[in-house]
């Protein structure tokens, strides 16, 4: 059984989640909406629709939605070109991959978007494979895109971890039973992030590739 090593890409691997935010807080300006960038930063994370309902509610208007989400696409385009990996990102896929970790990742981010964020990244060498939110009917923090990632490098619950930047990751790494390790990287708290079930917090990529002996990486690969 393969050992998966999936990871969320916004805010965890890219450092893209204030950008995000920014882009929403105008989507959700041009359709009428005064919207508290706060509350937009916990959002992040949220696949388009699940967003816009958290934010907005269940009692909006839903004509707006496809507006606000096609508004915060095109805005946030604009930035593809320029999208900053974290520091040591690409190298910890690198090193976990020559321990043997089949790398997937598994991101609410479309298609569209993902390119550019595996552009940034520049590791495609090492990433076997993507889950994106095109591949499932349910995003985070439902644990659909967890099971899908790890189906799709043939791991196990067991033999499985999930890094994440957001209470989402936690959540739907948790449902799906797998590791949840935790980056402080996106702007979440770390109080936070473990209530929400992370096992491990670190401050960022470049931390968790620091720690990578004493993590449940390496505890894992110890077991088998």
């Amino acid at each position: 059984m393969t050992r998966a090593a999936l990871f969320d890409v916004d805010g965890t691997l890219v450092d893209t989640n204030y950008l995000h935010v920014t882009a929403w807080w105008e989507a959700f300006r041009q359709a009428g909406h005064t919207v508290p960038m706060t509350a937009l930063h916990r959002a992040i994370g949220l696949g388009s629709a699940d967003l816009i309902e958290y934010v907005l509610g269940a009692d909006r208007n839903r004509d707006q939605d496809e507006r606000i989400s096609g508004a915060h696409s095109s805005l946030y385009a604009t930035c593809f070109e320029r999208l900053p990996a974290l520091t040591g990102a690409a190298e910890l896929l690198r090193a976990l991959a020559a321990r043997g970790w089949t790398i997937v990742l598994a991101t609410s981010a479309s298609s569209r978007e993902l390119a550019a964020l595996r552009r940034a990244l520049d590791a495609d060498d090492v990433i076997a494979n993507t889950a994106s939110a095109d591949d499932v009917d349910e995003g985070k923090p439902a644990p659909e895109p967890i099971r899908q990632a790890m189906e799709i490098a043939g791991g196990s619950p067991e033999e499985t971890v999930y890094v994440g930047d957001s209470v989402w990751d936690m959540r739907a790494a948790t449902g799906a039973s797998v590791a949840a390790v935790a980056l402080l990287s996106g702007g979440i708290p770390r109080a936070a992030l473990e209530q929400a079930g992370a096992t491990e917090v670190y401050a960022g990529p470049a931390d968790l590739l620091g720690h990578l002996d004493t993590s449940v990486f390496t505890r894992i690969g110890a077991v088998r």
